[in-house]
């Protein structure tokens, strides 16, 4: 799902939020297999993600009431909007 570069604007990488910060998923970097990983764990557009930890990697999140660790080059590809 592609959005147009006006919404663009306020979106923030994941990687770039700091513990205690909480953020919606807005869209994915990537191909087909970022999309499906991520999926995969639960991480799909629209869904509510709190930073519970951030070190050079990995992150670890917490996403629906799971704790997840995603390393950063991953997050990176994952673009947010704060709440």
């Amino acid at each position: 799902m592609r959005r147009n570069l006006f919404s663009w604007n306020s979106l923030t990488p994941l990687s770039d939020l700091s513990p205690g910060e909480e953020a919606i998923v807005e869209e994915f970097l990537g191909g087909r297999g970022i999309y499906t990983k991520l999926y995969a764990m639960g991480i799909t557009p629209g869904v509510k993600i709190r930073v519970l930890s951030v070190g050079a990697s990995p992150i670890l999140l917490e996403v629906r009431g799971f704790k997840l660790a995603l390393g950063r080059g991953m997050a990176s590809k994952i673009l947010v909007r704060k709440v």
